[in-house]
């Protein structure tokens, strides 16, 4: 009990954290809008037919919440497939969720050079490639259900979802190698990840699986803690490890296949963000993890989000890279540093 207090001051500052980073975010691009002006635009409806109030309410404050939903989605379903298979080096795209929408999005993109117009890449591309990486995902996800009705041992199931990936990546191999130049490069450029092609109601639509995702980990605490300890001792406690499983194949599926189907498959947060808040807390407890990830995983999305998008400048850096780039020596540090990972 007496770390509670300690843990509130944490949440504290990561919540001052996340209002700074959010608002630094959506104040830096390549129009410059300062700080102060950015908040009148937020809270004073006096300004609310300027330019600047169209730039932020139509394209900055989405983009910046896109970053919120992405980096704490990946970040929580991170921490589930790494308590499920007990697996550090475990992710959000373990189970192939990921490359299902890749195949998707593949197929919509270069489709069309092996089918002769049958799919065609329309002026709606930024709906079609939503709906279509979705559909990859959701036929991943029932295929993972579905074998996970037959395999009981969960690092069996790892390795089924690891093999899904490598036959939908070579897939994608396959279609790219005969797929005309102009189509290959629109699919590398989806690959990279974006954050800033989200309208309202897609915004809408990846807030709510977000939410149902989180919800279904909320009630999966007491599982969670016990798979840490192995199955046998789950079941000792009651636990039912075939439903457990599906929930958290499910809340995983529904954030990791959201995303990747509104802002493309995005590396590192999802694998690197749980290890960091375990370190941070100093505790294994998922009561504690949970929250934690998600907001860590926000305010590293924010802060590469602003750096990505190159304040003062037109161009935006591949969202991908900075998430790697930036993130990765972040954690090395921190582990060098704590000299022992929590796990």
């Amino acid at each position: 009990m007496s770390k509670h207090p300690t843990y509130a001051i944490h949440f504290l500052v990561l919540l001052l954290g996340l209002i700074v980073c959010f608002i630094v975010n959506i104040s830096l691009g390549s129009v410059s809008i300062s700080v102060i002006d950015t908040l009148k635009v937020i809270f004073d409806s006096d300004f609310g037919q300027s330019s600047n109030s169209y730039i932020i309410w139509n394209y900055r404050i989405p983009k910046a919440l896109t970053a919120v939903l992405v980096g704490s989605g990946l970040s929580l379903s991170g921490l589930l497939m790494q308590t499920l298979f007990r697996n550090p080096l475990a992710g959000p795209y373990v189970l192939g969720i990921s490359s299902g929408a890749s195949l998707g999005a593949a197929l919509l993109i270069m489709g069309s050079s092996l089918f002769s117009g049958f799919m065609t890449f329309s002026a709606f591309n930024d709906i079609a490639l939503a709906v279509a990486s979705s559909v990859g995902s959701f036929l991943v996800l029932l295929i993972v259900l579905t074998v996970a009705v037959r395999v009981k041992d969960t690092m069996a199931l790892l390795i089924i979802g690891l093999m899904f990936g490598s036959i939908t990546a070579a897939l994608v191999s396959v279609l790219s190698y005969f797929t005309k130049a102009e189509k290959l490069q629109q699919y590398v450029y989806w690959s990279f990840g974006s954050l800033g092609n989200l309208s309202w109601t897609q915004l809408a639509i990846l807030c709510l699986c977000t939410f149902i995702g989180i919800i279904l980990s909320i009630l999966s605490i007491k599982s969670l803690n016990a798979f840490l300890l192995g199955e046998n001792y789950a079941k000792s406690l009651g636990i039912q490890l075939k439903k457990s499983r599906y929930i958290i194949i499910i809340a995983t599926g529904l954030l990791a296949g959201c995303i990747t189907a509104f802002s493309g498959p995005i590396a590192f947060i999802g694998l690197a963000v749980p290890h960091l808040t375990r370190q941070l807390f100093h505790t294994t407890d998922h009561k504690i993890l949970i929250p934690a990830s998600l907001s860590c995983g926000a305010i590293l999305m924010l802060i590469c989000d602003t750096i990505a998008q190159l304040p003062g400048s037109m161009s935006i850096l591949p969202i991908n890279a900075i998430t790697s780039i930036f993130g990765a020596p972040v954690i090395i540090w921190l582990l060098v540093r704590k000299k022992k990972m929590m796990f």
